[in-house]
């Protein structure tokens, strides 16, 4: 015998039911239909797991008091996905066995269309992660620098989680985490370099390697940070890659905001490991072309040491013996004095040129030498020229560590007067260890000068700052 077919309202619903794929707009259409089927002037759906869908209840109005109800549950893949509750028969009359039949059927099929939208939402959910992490690589492998690389896993995981923010936090020294980039829709300048004390039970998860979700973290007493009153549900999922722990990425939602589903977060802790991959191939990436630079560097030093400086000595010393065999006439002894005066002032140069190479490119000196060739390049760029620096003596041997910062200091002051000046084209720094204090004493000087204006002494006389200490 063939099968009735369905009365028209409940096809009309069964169809508005599976006719999307996305769980939302499904479970709309749900309680919808189940209103309109029955003539219930309220329907509502209450979900049994909100953590697995992350939804909680739909409805389409607020119930109406006292009136009688109808109750049925509904059922996804055997298990029991929520109930779907109606009040208020139109007309007054209560609710009648059709109704609950009718409602029934409505739950059966509409079991089988919740499980086609999950599955739907998960590939579609997959899809997105999949895209994310792959652009992250991407990004990360073709040039950014270490902050920028923090920056695009924390705004690609905020946009694909549909967090308020995306938090990359690091250890500390003293044994914590702090916040070092932050991605969010308005500024995050005041959650950047908040911290999690040492000890906070988060922390130690953390720490372990272990991800933390949080149901609420504005009233969770395990956040213990400032900012912790803007958000509700959060994931806290570590970078870590071979061993290595690199950080934290915190994912947040607003306070309010619908918890995360078993889907998302399993899909949010692959992108934090692939990510953190990603940041270890490109900071050994970043590595080895520092690595490349410096030895092309020390290339370059040792190429001036052997050619250029040996040439210029060379040079030197044949002027110098000239000087010594040509007769007795004041110009010529005069123009070859000046000569060698140049080249000596030349090699002294390039000697601080091949210093400068020496040093890797992001480590900060430690020498006297290397400082105060820090201090020239930070008034270099105020300046908009490079200026002359030539070094006498042993320096970075003889000049005990208090000496050296008071040297360092009068340098400093000298440098910002000369980059306040006007008109100034030229710069000459000279630090020595041969000279002398009128007491015989053995004595480090600071000299600098600049070619800029000095009225009372003509307009391009120059001031030179003296500075001298004892050894």
């Amino acid at each position: 015998m063939a099968a009735e077919p369905l009365p028209s309202p409940l096809l009309d619903a069964v169809i508005g039911v599976g006719a999307d794929l996305g769980l939302g707009t499904t479970l709309q259409h749900l309680v919808a239909g189940a209103a309109e089927v029955t003539g219930a002037r309220y329907a509502a759906l209450a979900m049994t797991d909100p953590a697995r869908d992350g939804l909680r209840e739909i409805r389409t109005a607020e119930p109406p008091a006292g009136a009688g109800t109808l109750d049925v549950p509904v059922h996804v893949e055997g298990e029991l996905f929520g109930r779907l509750r109606l009040s208020g028969k139109q007309g007054g009359g209560p609710f009648t066995a059709g109704d609950e039949e009718l409602l029934r059927l409505l739950a059966v099929q509409a079991g089988i269309a919740i499980g086609n939208a999950r599955l739907y939402e998960a590939a579609r959910q997959r899809e997105r992660w999949i895209e994310g992490s792959a652009a992250v690589t991407n990004a990360l492998l073709t040039g950014e620098s270490a902050d920028d690389a923090l920056t695009t896993v924390a705004e690609r995981a905020r946009l694909l989680a549909d967090a308020a923010a995306g938090v990359i936090l690091q250890p500390t020294e003293e044994g914590g985490m702090e916040i070092v980039t932050a991605s969010t829709r308005a500024d995050p300048g005041d959650i950047v370099g908040t911290t999690i004390a040492p000890g906070s039970p988060v922390l130690v998860q953390l720490l372990g390697g272990e991800p933390v979700y949080i149901d609420d973290s504005a009233t969770d007493p395990r956040m213990t940070t400032h900012v912790r009153h803007r958000f509700g549900p959060s994931m806290m999922l570590p970078l870590q890659s071979g061993g290595r722990l690199i950080g934290t990425l915190a994912l947040p939602r607003r306070r309010g905001g619908r918890p995360y589903t078993d889907v998302e977060k399993l899909l949010a802790t692959q992108f934090a490991s692939q990510a953190a991959v990603a940041l270890v191939l490109a900071d050994t990436r970043h590595r080895r072309e520092r690595l490349a630079v410096y030895e092309d560097r020390d290339r370059i030093a040792r190429d001036l040491h052997d050619l250029v400086v040996q040439r210029l000595f060379a040079t030197a010393m044949m002027l110098e013996s000239t000087q010594r065999r040509a007769p007795d006439e004041p110009d010529v002894h005069a123009t070859l004095g000046r000569a060698v005066d140049e080249l000596q002032s030349t090699i002294q140069e390039v000697r601080t040129t091949i210093y400068a190479l020496q040093q890797p490119p992001t480590e900060a000196p430690a020498t006297l030498r290397g400082r105060v060739l820090r201090e020239t390049a930070t008034a270099a760029a105020r300046l908009g020229f490079q200026p002359s620096v030539r070094f006498t003596g042993p320096v970075d041997s003889r000049v005990p560590e208090p000496t050296a910062a008071r040297l360092l200091t009068a340098l400093r002051g000298a440098l910002g007067a000369i980059v306040r000046r006007r008109s100034v084209t030229r710069v000459d720094i000279g630090v020595d260890t041969t000279t002398r204090l009128p007491d015989g004493r053995s004595s480090v000087s600071l000299t600098v000068y600049d070619d800029g204006p000095a009225p009372a002494r003509g307009p391009r006389a120059g001031t030179t700052v003296r500075w001298q200490a004892p050894l």
